[in-house]
């Protein structure tokens, strides 16, 4: 455990390696005033350091200030910053109340310095270093002896301490060192050039060595650079978010990929859930793939904008590619709606600015992608990030952050298995070297309401997908359906089946978009909540002669459609599973269960028929989560029966077809028989 004054002798060390005076490092203290006034709010029975606050971050918070921590210094502060010509600078900050007072919180000091207080920056205030150039060939980085002897303990040389004396800057940035944890926490300022910040960190690694103390690096990152590469790993609600660094080559791709599932089974981690009533999901969190080169000027993208164009359009002509791979929060109000989701009129508008993207990057400057399809690949409430093709960070001119050269496909979702997850890269890498040879033109297709009819049936998806799989082969590239049958089987597991008279009933999961309520109060605040209560089968019925047979859902007749081969007939079946506390349809009580019967029209009898059941047919509640996907399969198949049919004469009801969607029977629209 550092000893007390271990971060203010750190600090002054480090300032004599960089050629500063140590009278720059400034001691930093708690607001003592603030938590005086907050001790003066509790009740007169309550003492800031009992058990009895009721927050209990407040109370471990005030009982460690008044333990101790507001009668001794915080941390130390050294403002500091390089100038272009690579000479350390740093300066006195001219404080109203003399010394330097952090904001009240517990993040780390470097968080809460009081840079309000500091006098306002005149215009002209900057030797600020430029910012750089995303196509400007990168600074060479030098050998690491090189900034060690650069930041050499030695006094400074004259030139430099004449520089620092005559400089009246005021230096904005700063590197900060506190004890905390019984560790010797170094917080690193931001910078714009990788050059500086490693020439920083080798000089405070040099002085943790001349003092033989250990510390932990905190504070901002690195600037951007190509030649870094970055194992990013961040807590999402309900997931870790790994964000691993990028993949140049095919088998690099595949190393990545097959070292990531491994570490992170090896801790106990998983890539798939299971939910109570056995459906297998993937983690929810995503599995967004990031297409784009090592600098702006590599990107595929911005080489070659008609590569995008063809990849939106491409997607937009095959719904397959939207919801084959995706998670169960699909629809216009999901996290990576599609661009013709929900609103009529922005495939018109699509059109015309494709119309507008170059085939080659020398007839434009490179933000004017960005321009023609930033308003156009949007969510309903104008947010650009949820959105199926996010262009945030491929060349917005606004902020440097924005001009990475980079594609992100946010409609995948994370897959159980490295190979599943490699099929998909594979894919886009082929589309990718598709359309870099031969631009997509076919024109945007107007599909309507068929999106949440015809292809949210798992046939149909596959049908589609099998024509992207034949359009590659066409093109030289050769894929097997095969390969991505795994994900039909993840993304549509199928329920069970029966036979009678030469026919087979056949029900799968089919999908539902979810979608977002209206703003609700709860307890002081808004909430807008997701409707999932409702849910949708695939019957699929092969040997089938419609003009004398009908298959029967609670009564009435599913709208089976002829999918091209002799016999097989498909429809759909959506039906409200649960009653939520808040829902599109309050008032509508839920189908449970599902009975499936095949009707003998000429006889007016029943064939035989299977029933589904959104629970466990014995109404049992599960109390544990499935444990592995036999488990998870085991519930699903629990909640199919092959009995249960309607007995006796049955007559097969009439039910008017919804035009806008032909392939779906709404049990929410018809009365309960």
């Amino acid at each position: 455990m550092p000893a007390d004054g271990v971060d203010a002798e750190f600090g002054q060390r480090l300032a004599a390696r960089l050629g500063l005076e140590q009278h720059y490092v400034q001691t930093a203290f708690e607001d003592t005033y603030y938590y005086l006034w907050k001790e003066g709010t509790l009740p007169t029975n309550v003492d800031p350091s009992d058990a009895r606050l009721s927050d209990p971050l407040e109370r471990e918070r005030l009982r460690r200030l008044f333990d101790g921590a507001l009668n001794r210094p915080a941390g130390h502060v050294l403002p500091l910053e390089r100038d272009p010509h690579g000479h350390w600078l740093s300066s006195t900050w001219p404080l109203r109340r003399q010394q330097l007072f952090l904001i009240p919180g517990d993040s780390p000091l470097g968080l809460r310095l009081p840079l309000d207080a500091l006098p306002p920056a005149a215009d002209d205030d900057a030797e600020r270093p430029p910012p750089v150039d995303p196509f400007a060939p990168p600074q060479p980085l030098l050998p690491r002896h090189w900034y060690l002897h650069a930041n050499d303990s030695s006094p400074a040389s004259a030139q430099q301490r004449k520089l620092q004396q005559r400089t009246d800057k005021l230096v904005r940035t700063a590197l900060c060192t506190e004890i905390r944890d019984g560790r010797l926490y170094v917080f690193m300022p931001p910078m714009e050039r990788l050059t500086d910040y490693l020439a920083l960190l080798h000089a405070v690694e040099a002085t943790a060595a001349e003092l033989d103390q250990p510390i932990v690096i905190e504070g901002y990152e690195p600037p951007r650079d190509p030649r870094l590469r970055l194992l990013q790993i961040t807590p999402d609600p309900g997931v870790i978010e790994v964000n691993v660094h990028p993949a140049s080559a095919w088998r690099e791709l595949v190393q990545l990929t097959e070292t990531l599932y491994g570490e992170v089974r090896q801790v106990r981690l998983a890539t798939e859930k299971f939910m109570l009533d056995g459906r297998h999901t993937g983690t929810g969190g995503g599995n967004h793939v990031t297409l784009g080169g090592p600098t702006p000027a590599d990107s595929p993208l911005l080489r070659r904008p008609a590569l995008l164009g063809s990849l939106i359009s491409y997607w937009q002509n095959h719904p397959a590619l939207s919801y084959l791979f995706s998670g169960l929060f699909i629809g216009p109000t999901s996290q990576a709606p599609r661009v013709d989701e929900a609103r009529d009129d922005r495939l018109h508008e699509l059109d015309i600015a494709l119309a507008q993207l170059p085939r080659e990057a020398t007839e434009s400057a490179p933000w004017l992608v960005d321009r023609v399809l930033r308003n156009q690949l949007i969510d309903l409430t104008g947010n650009t990030h949820r959105a199926e093709f996010c262009i945030d960070k491929l060349y917005a001119p606004e902020h440097s952050g924005g001009r990475r050269g980079l594609l992100e496909f946010r409609a995948f979702e994370m897959p159980p298995h490295a190979r599943m997850s490699l099929t998909q890269m594979l894919l886009i890498r082929a589309l990718v070297a598709r359309f870099w040879e031969a631009p997509y033109t076919h024109k945007l297709i107007h599909w309507g309401t068929a999106l949440h009819d015809r292809f949210m049936l798992p046939w149909f998806v596959w049908a589609d997908f099998s024509d992207v799989i034949d359009d590659l082969n066409r093109a030289g590239y050769a894929f097997e359906r095969d390969w991505y049958a795994p994900f039909f089987e993840f993304r549509f597991p199928r329920f069970g089946s029966i036979a009678h008279d030469g026919m087979e009933l056949t029900l799968r999961t089919a999908l539902e978009p979810w979608h977002v309520l209206g703003e609700e109060n709860t307890g002081g605040s808004t909430a807008r909540y997701v409707d999932s209560s409702t849910e949708r089968l695939q019957v699929e019925v092969t040997g089938f002669v419609p003009e004398r047979y009908a298959v029967l859902c609670n009564g009435y007749p599913v709208p089976l459609q002829p999918t091209g081969v002799r016999g097989n007939y498909v429809g759909g079946v959506r039906f409200k599973a649960w009653d939520p506390p808040s829902g599109m349809h309050p008032t509508i009580g839920q189908h449970n269960p599902l009975t499936f019967d095949l009707v003998d029209r000429w006889n007016e009898r029943v064939l035989g028929g299977c029933r589904y059941h959104v629970t466990h047919p014995g109404g049992r509640s599960y109390d544990t989560y499935p444990v592995n996907a036999r488990e998870a399969e085991a519930r699903r198949l629990t909640r199919f029966e092959t009995i249960g049919h309607t007995p006796g004469k049955v007559v097969a009801r009439e039910a008017p077809v919804a035009r806008d969607m032909p392939f779906t029977l709404d049990l929410r629209r018809h009365p309960a028989v």
